[in-house]
Formats: structure tokens, C-alpha cells, sequence
């Protein structure tokens, strides 16, 4: 069991009970999956960058990533239907709170300037997305590899019914956020 997990059912879900007063211990909010985005606008002209942000990714997560493809056609960005356009992850059970255990303590600290994340990114219904600028904040990435800095959003779905009980389940495992 990792560490998170273990923090998790020992403290997290106490001080959830005591804050939110639940009588039930399946009304404690939990983490269901995190999902890992990652957009390849450049894949239009250049389909080599799937397959190296494939196995950025693979490395970040520890997953093989699906590729995503284009459903529509847009001749604006030069976009046919049926191209790569970006790669996704989607974390559950142990491979999830092994990452998010990473993100948390790990690569986090390692930004720059870092003052904490956007207490602003939940979306009404529990559920939590975080903007990442580039992959380097991974110990998994090796420097002298990248070619170019590529971001990626990172989408933590709980079963909390509301932003507040979500926002006191992510603080309580550990995510720093912003002082509003």
C-alpha cells in the first residue's frame, strides 16, 4: 500500500468525518481516478511527437497512454479527422495514489517560484484540475532528452458532491494550495 493511501485511510478520512460530520463511512469523499492530459497541437505538422510524448508520459504515469484522435475536421489549425492529436492516462487504484504521492511531494516543490496551485480549478462538482507547463518537473524526465517543454493537465475525480469538501480532501493528503 503506498504511502498516500495509507495517510489517506489513517487521517484523512478521521478528519473528514470530524469537519463534515458524516455518519456513514462511505459518505467520506474519496479519490476515484486521476486523468492525464496531454495536448499535441504540433502533431499536425510533425506525427514523430506522439510516439516521444507517449513515452513521456508512460514514464510520468507509469501507464501505457491511449493516443487521441481528431473527430472533426478543422481547416482553421489544419486538423483532418482521424489525426493524433494529443495523449491521455487515466490512474486508478495504486498507480493513482502512487502518482499523485509523487505530484504532492515531489515535483511540485521542484517548480520554480512555487507559491502553491490554483485554489480555482474545481469544477462545481468535486472534481479538481490542475495546469501543468512542462514535463520537467518529473524526476522520471531526463533533461538532456526533451526536445521541447510540453504541458499537460492533471484531473483528480472525487466522489466529494461539493468544491469545499473536495478542496478539505485534497488539502488533507497534502495539496498546497494558493493562499486566496
Amino acid at each position: 500500500m503506498s504511502r498516500l493511501k495509507e495517510r489517506y485511510l489513517k487521517d484523512v478520512v478521521p478528519a473528514l468525518t470530524k469537519e463534515f460530520g458524516y455518519t456513514n463511512a462511505m459518505a467520506v469523499p474519496r479519490i476515484e481516478k486521476v486523468v492525464i492530459n496531454m495536448g499535441l497541437g504540433e502533431a499536425t505538422s510533425n506525427v514523430k511527437v506522439v510516439d516521444v510524448a507517449n513515452d513521456e508520459l508512460a514514464r510520468i504515469s507509469g501507464q501505457r497512454p491511449a493516443v487521441r484522435r481528431a473527430k472533426k475536421s478543422v481547416a482553421a489549425f489544419k486538423v483532418r479527422q482521424g489525426m493524433p492529436i494529443g495523449s491521455m492516462v487515466t490512474l486508478r487504484g495504486e498507480r493513482m495514489w502512487e502518482f499523485l504521492d509523487r505530484l504532492v511531494s515531489i515535483a511540485l516543490p521542484r517548480v520554480r517560484d512555487f507559491r502553491g496551485v490554483s485554489p480555482k480549478g474545481f469544477d462545481g462538482r468535486g472534481n479538481y484540475t490542475l495546469g501543468l507547463r512542462d514535463q520537467l518537473m518529473f524526476p522520471e524526465i531526463d533533461y538532456m532528452r526533451v526536445d521541447k517543454a510540453r504541458g499537460m493537465n492533471v484531473s483528480v475525480v472525487t466522489t466529494a458532491r461539493t468544491d469545499e469538501e473536495a478542496r478539505k480532501l485534497l488539502q488533507f493528503i497534502g495539496v498546497p494550495f494558493r493562499a486566496s
